[in-house]
């Protein structure tokens, strides 16, 4: 005889297990051991906060007083000369980095940072060390953060306790926002005009053209 629709049906019930016999503890005990399995190693878990942090820093020093009157110096430098750090404004060079690495050219910030802290600019050290950080690049994340926290020449060298209390603000900032602005597409439309006219020849970002530094201005303004 050929089964009812009903009895088709009834056959197809998926059997559940009673409330009473479900474990909650075991059930609790595996999402909790699946979490920790999901949880990314403590290396990359460094790694992108210093990724944060660093951001949180550039936006600063984007939006530092005086930021767009330091690119200015270095944009009405001769473009064809390369530049050497005698006659480098290094703090230009640290705003310069820092709008690089926030418009996605962080070999270009790196190259810039390394000019400024190399004339003795120790927030660019710092952005060397986070930048390094980032990248899983312990030796050379170490390097710098030494550069910022000793000097033969410089008695004022910022502490370890100064980088704590900075450290903690960066992520108070990431975790809550900030009114520190990040770049505009105007910025970014700069940069990546000056990244294109110079791919020919070198990878990195040439300096500051009038133009950019012009925009730099308006965004500082606002």
């Amino acid at each position: 005889m050929t089964p009812t629709i009903d009895e088709l049906l009834a056959d197809a019930v998926i059997p559940t297990s009673s409330p009473a016999a479900f474990d909650v503890g075991a059930a609790l005990r595996r999402l909790a051991a699946d979490a920790a399995q999901a949880a990314p190693p403590p290396d990359m878990a460094r790694a992108a906060q210093a990724g944060q942090r660093l951001a949180v820093v550039s936006r600063w020093i984007l939006n530092g007083p005086g930021a767009a009157a330091h690119v200015d110096r270095l944009a009405d430098g001769p473009q064809a000369t390369a530049v050497e750090e005698v006659q480098l404004d290094e703090e230009g060079a640290a705003v310069f980095a820092c709008l690089l690495y926030l418009t996605g050219h962080p070999e270009s910030a790196q190259f810039w940072w390394q000019l400024a802290a190399g004339a003795g600019h120790r927030a660019a050290a710092y952005c060397l060390h986070l930048h390094h950080l980032a990248l899983g690049e312990t030796r050379e994340a170490k390097h710098w953060r030494h550069q910022v926290t000793n000097s033969v020449i410089d008695a004022d060298a910022l502490d370890e306790n100064f980088l704590t209390m900075l450290e903690v603000v960066a992520r108070y900032v990431r975790q809550n926002g900030s009114t520190a602005s990040p770049p505009t597409g105007g910025l970014e439309m700069e940069v990546d005009r000056l990244a294109e006219d110079g791919k020919n020849s070198c990878i990195i970002v040439r300096r500051p053209d009038r133009r950019l530094a012009d925009r730099l201005h308006d965004f500082t303004r606002r």
